[in-house]
């Protein structure tokens, strides 16, 4: 949905052709997008938290083959 209260049955003139290169043209007025909606507090936690967890996933791993490696040069 457009965020032009006037966006209906007539064209705006905001909905035609640009005619300078300041016409703006933003993704809630581009055919086939929903108007922008930002993160709420909790998705943001949500999504550092995961990211969190890959990056421990990660570390152990990094830690696991490092003393793999260590193993190998004792031997």
């Amino acid at each position: 949905m457009c965020h032009h209260t006037d966006y209906g049955s007539q064209q705006h003139f905001h909905h035609t052709a640009p005619r300078d290169r300041y016409h703006h043209w933003g993704r809630c007025c581009s055919p086939g997008y929903a108007p922008q909606r930002f993160p709420t507090r909790e998705e943001i936690v949500e999504k550092l938290e995961e990211h969190l967890n890959q990056l421990r996933a990660e570390t152990k791993v990094v830690e696991e083959r490092i003393t793999d490696l260590k193993k190998e040069s004792q031997e």
